[in-house]
């Protein structure tokens, strides 16, 4: 039973895979407005409900990665090595994924998506579920109930971080130039919670 789940998922993730590929050359090709979900389709020789089972909208075709993107933001936080601060590790997966998010391969992307403005719309709420997600998961690992508004702060400049690094000149030392600001401000969140602060490591105590 697990070797034939084992074999539906690599089955699904390959079906959706090509789904995205034809999608993206397509967009590439012929400019994203002059693609329909219907040429998309047809160009991984699917239906289109076959489509839409794996991607909900035509702009989730362009962001695939979406959410792979926010469990690695996740796993940043639950994953990290014991007694790790919390905010190194943030920076460390930002770090990354602006690496691979500015690679050459993925600048055309990158001008598509700034050429349309349904796609930079998109980018924007994908951005905002992201700050939620990761938001929850600093809560989680604190201990808390829910998340509170430092940890919903904290989570928003990390990830809007990556949109900042993307327009500078030296994307990697924008990045650590906007988290020497978030560890500063996330050392002051925890010093007003004088009791658990006292007590944490340097980045990891709830505010």
């Amino acid at each position: 039973m697990a070797a034939q789940s084992g074999r539906r998922e690599r089955k699904k993730a390959a079906t959706r895979q090509k789904i995205a590929d034809a999608a993206l050359r397509l967009f590439l090709e012929r400019g994203y407005d002059a693609v329909g979900i219907r040429d998309v389709a047809a160009e991984a020789d699917v239906a289109v409900t076959t489509l839409f089972a794996h991607f909900a909208s035509k702009e989730a075709l362009v962001f695939e990665q979406d959410e792979n993107f926010e469990h690695r933001l996740r796993q940043a936080v639950t994953e990290r090595a014991p007694g790790e601060p919390l905010i190194p590790a943030l920076r460390r997966e930002i770090q990354a994924m602006v690496r691979h998010c500015l690679a050459d391969s993925a600048a055309p992307v990158q001008r598509m998506i700034d050429d349309s403005p349904a796609l930079r719309q998109y980018e924007a709420a994908v951005r905002l579920r992201h700050a939620t997600s990761l938001a929850t998961a600093i809560a989680a690992d604190l201990g808390l109930p829910q998340a509170t508004t430092a940890c919903r702060a904290i989570a928003r400049f990390a990830v809007d971080a990556y949109s900042l690094a993307r327009d500078a000149a030296d994307p990697e030392g924008a990045v650590e130039a906007v988290f020497r600001m978030i560890e500063a401000a996330w050392e002051v969140a925890c010093a007003a919670d004088a009791p658990t602060a006292s007590t944490a490591p340097a980045g990891t105590a709830a505010p």
